[in-house]
């Protein structure tokens, strides 16, 4: 009995048998991953459209690199899916972005093959340049990639990269995956035809020998200078390709992205040089999957789906929804009220926002810092800007938060979304430091609503009331909102429920956990007090004291990284004021990294489940009537 034929994929067992594959093979391997990406991703959820784009790239960079050893540096990250299929993890991939399995981004110790961590944009081509350097440095000969999107380079970090890498003149690759942007004006098969023949090893050596001869004789160097600059002029006028080129890199493209013979010939032709060189490559993306090619903003991160008709979960009420809704209502009242966004409108919920108020949405790319100062700009010149941003990205703006919005004390919004445990990314994208570094903003007031009334409530008054900086902070989705009531919009804490033997303070959709915990421990014979803080800065420790001088005993629940955010301050405050009961705990995430999975194992892998509020709870008060 004959047993069923293998595919092409399920032969490749090494990323080196890549290059025993024919053309056509290869191209038969690219249409066999994409399918296997659909059905994988259907079923799992993750990014999409980016990884169905690149696979005729990441096979040629297979093909012509040893990347066990040559290093290859992903900007962002989450278009490494096809790359992890070729190195041994395809199957894994039903583990994708779930607890213990496989992370959507590069990971090095998942393998050999991840150079290093990736998550945020813009950084790959320092990185880059790090690595080649120290390859120099320990005399060694491996080659050092950086692939990056054309939508990173709206980033600041990657010009400063290049031009620092281009003045450096180390060795090394940067792969410019170029799917929607246009870099380089494309002037059709002239432009293509004079790319490829500059890059020729018979140009490439004619190149060399010429310089050398000329710098040999009388007059030569002068010489020299004249073709050069004639040619570059020349060059210029044909190709449009001088950005790159003025920062030091030689520049190659634009090459088709979904032929792997034009690519492997880019790529023998950069790794030739020894040089900074840039490919840039154009890809589709979303490609072979109709849905995604139509729409690939959609199916850039989904969560799982139909492929048969493209159907992704059911709509529901979210967070993001219900802040995106209000801000248009309130834009509908207040004619200064603007929003920005930095390259994520869908995913913070501000697409009802661009369809009433086109001219009032600024998208100002993946540019985080740059948002922040321009809304400090913004609210100068008299407008009411709103950025809305998920919490790992604002990270970025650090700076500019404590330079231009707090030093001018500007009337600026910063809508936090995916803050606290944020499900499926894993370490790059958790939202657990705003809480912490968003307090250290001076004039920054913080608001953390439990539930959507609550968050529309609080963007209201930040909006209407108050007048200088203020963050809203909320999580992914709606998972967990808290509907018992007790809007704190107005008001800094908020006892929920009345309790005499510990005080369990708490914010935000952990409220639910909190009250969770408080019936198991009175199940228990524990009476639990729960205040709910609605505002974390500045802190008003008041309600607190109170129900702790009460209690004797006080458990701070949150799902942040501890050093700096609520408990930490929160016991600071009141021991500057002597009033810390004897017997007090912090429940956070801790200080390690949190890796992907879902919010409620999260939880429960570092005790912030109810069940670990609960037995936490049960030792503080063993511990308070053993004295």
């Amino acid at each position: 009995m004959r047993g069923e034929r293998l595919s092409i994929l399920d032969k490749i067992n090494s990323p080196r048998e890549l290059a025993d594959l024919s053309l056509p093979e290869a191209h038969a391997l690219c249409g066999e991953l994409r399918e296997f990406l659909l059905k994988s991703v259907s079923e799992t959820g993750g990014h999409l459209a980016s990884n169905l784009g690149i696979a005729e790239l990441t096979v040629a960079l297979h093909r012509e690199f040893d990347l066990s050893r040559d290093k290859l540096v992903f900007d962002v990250g989450h278009q490494c899916y096809v790359h992890k299929i070729l190195t041994g993890r395809r199957e894994r991939f039903c583990s994708l972005r779930k607890l213990g399995g496989l992370s959507g981004f590069p990971k090095p110790t998942e393998s050999e093959y991840d150079a290093f961590i990736a998550g945020h944009a813009s950084n790959s081509v320092s990185v880059a340049l790090g690595l080649a350097r120290a390859r120099t440095m320990r005399g060694e000969s491996h080659s050092v990639l950086a692939l990056i999107g054309d939508g990173a380079l709206t980033g600041g970090l990657a010009y400063e990269a290049l031009c620092d890498a281009g003045c450096a003149g180390e060795p090394m690759i940067v792969v410019l995956n170029d799917n929607g942007m246009s870099i380089t004006k494309n002037v059709g098969g002239m432009a293509r035809y004079l790319s490829r023949l500059r890059l020729k090893p018979s140009y490439l050596n004619f190149k060399s020998a010429y310089k050398r001869i000329l710098e040999r004789i009388p007059g030569g160097r002068a010489l020299y200078r004249i073709t050069h600059a004639i040619k570059t002029a020349l060059k210029h006028a044909i190709l449009h390709c001088s950005m790159f080129e003025e920062m030091g890199f030689s520049y190659i493209g634009p090459v088709d992205g979904h032929d792997i013979g034009e690519l492997c010939l880019a790529l023998r032709r950069a790794k030739a040089q020894n040089a900074p060189v840039l490919i840039h490559t154009v890809t589709q993306k979303g490609r072979g999957y109709a849905p995604s090619e139509a729409t690939p903003d959609v199916y850039h991160g989904v969560s799982v789906f139909d492929i048969d008709t493209g159907v992704c979960g059911t709509a529901t009420e979210t967070f993001s929804s219900v802040f995106g809704k209000t801000l248009t209502e309130l834009a509908e009242r207040d004619g200064r009220v603007v929003a920005i966004t930095a390259a994520m409108m869908s995913g913070t919920g501000l697409a009802d926002f661009a369809e009433r108020f086109p001219e009032r949405l600024f998208d100002v790319g993946i540019a985080e810092g740059h948002a922040a100062a321009m809304a400090a700009g913004l609210a100068a010149g008299g407008a009411l800007p709103v950025f809305a941003v998920y919490s790992t990205f604002l990270q970025r703006s650090y700076d500019m938060l404590l330079h231009d919005i707090a030093l001018s004390g500007a009337r600026a919004v910063f809508a936090v979304d995916r803050a606290g445990i944020v499900p499926g990314d894993g370490e790059t994208h958790q939202g657990i430091y705003d809480a912490a570094f968003l307090a250290t903003v001076p004039g920054m007031k913080i608001y953390a609503p439990s539930s959507l009334a609550e968050l529309r409530a609080m963007l209201t008054r930040a909006i209407q009331c108050d007048t200088g900086p203020v963050a809203v902070r909320y999580p992914k989705g709606a998972e967990g909102a808290y509907k018992g009531g007790g809007e704190t919009a107005d008001r800094a804490a908020l006892c929920l429920r009345e309790g005499a033997d510990v005080t369990i303070v708490t914010y935000g959709i952990m409220i639910n956990v909190a009250l969770r915990a408080a019936e198991m421990l009175s199940d228990r014979g524990v009476s639990a007090e729960i205040i709910k803080l609605g505002v974390l800065a500045p802190l008003d420790t008041d309600d607190i004291e109170r129900s702790a001088a009460k209690t004797g005993a006080i458990v701070i629940l949150e799902d942040s990284a501890e050093a700096g955010a609520v408990g930490e301050r929160v016991l600071a405050r009141m021991a500057r004021r002597g009033s810390v009961p004897g017997y007090a705990e912090i429940l956070s995430v801790g200080e390690a990294s949190l890796p992907g999975g879902g919010v409620n194992e999260l939880r429960r892998l570092r005790g912030i489940d109810a069940e670990g509020v609960c037995r936490a709870v049960l030792e503080v008060c063993r511990a308070k009537d053993a004295s």
